[in-house]
């Protein structure tokens, strides 16, 4: 089974996120850069379903400069077999999308994962815009996958309860926690990624749909009011004035 894990290179969670050019753009300097949370739980479960090589073979993906590479050879430290790096700035989803389409295309591939969504963006776009791009199926939120030969069964959470879904290979899949437990590379998987194939690919021409033209960050919490518990009416006066929620 040939498997490809689309992986992010996000911004660390504890990183202190500014913006420069007036606004416009993410400033870069001094970001920790890791492989996108949920990305991980789908390159774990790749690894698992190929049984770490035995029964096939995983390969990452990721759109990006060649800053990026420090993250994929992360993946590769953890147990993918190869990577590649389509050599283009990430400029929207739709952007992404069609890069990794394309390479998928070319090289045929029994299956692919993503995360969920990525953590900097939440868009949760790129899966489905791939699955459609090569007219594949697609689930996703996924949070446990069996593969028997040709079927997969897909166990997903929906309102009050859970959805089982039957499909066959070859299809797209948006990984969720749950799937699998993400993996921790040990000194032989990173003397080991030094000499796996990273292939570096040019992007196809592909214009993006969007573009950011400014960001702005939340605004800072106000000041806790602290009402004694006995005025119920000075609460109640508050939350209809000032909080505006009855």
């Amino acid at each position: 089974m040939k498997i490809l894990v689309c992986i992010s290179n996000v911004p660390d969670t504890t990183s202190k996120i500014t913006f420069t050019n007036n606004d416009s753009e993410f400033n870069t300097a001094g970001i920790q850069y890791i492989i996108n949370p949920y990305d991980e739980i789908a390159l774990a479960k790749a690894i698992e379903l190929t049984n770490g090589g035995e029964n096939g073979s995983v390969t990452v993906i990721t759109v990006g400069e060649a800053t990026t590479e420090a993250t994929i050879r992360k993946a590769l430290a953890i147990g993918a077999d190869n990577a590649v790096r389509i050599n283009a700035i990430p400029a929207d989803a739709w952007f992404v999308a069609n890069q990794i389409a394309d390479y998928a295309k070319k090289n045929s591939f029994d299956l692919i994962l993503t995360g969920r969504e990525s953590i900097d963006y939440n868009g949760a776009q790129v899966g489905a815009m791939v699955a459609e791009l090569l007219s594949l199926p697609s689930v996703s939120i996924a949070k446990s996958i069996s593969i028997d030969g040709n079927q997969v069964n897909i166990e997903r959470e929906i309102e009050g309860g859970k959805e089982v879904i039957s499909a066959t290979l070859p299809l797209v899949i948006g990984t969720a926690e749950g799937v699998a437990e993400p993996k921790i590379p040990n000194m032989r998987g990173i003397m080991a990624a030094r000499s796996k194939p990273l292939d570096v690919v040019e992007p196809v021409d592909v214009k993006p749909l969007t573009k950011f033209t400014k960001y702005t960050t939340p605004a800072a919490r106000g000041n806790v009011k602290l009402i004694d518990e006995n005025n119920i009416n000075e609460l109640v006066n508050l939350l209809h004035s000032e909080a505006k929620v009855i």
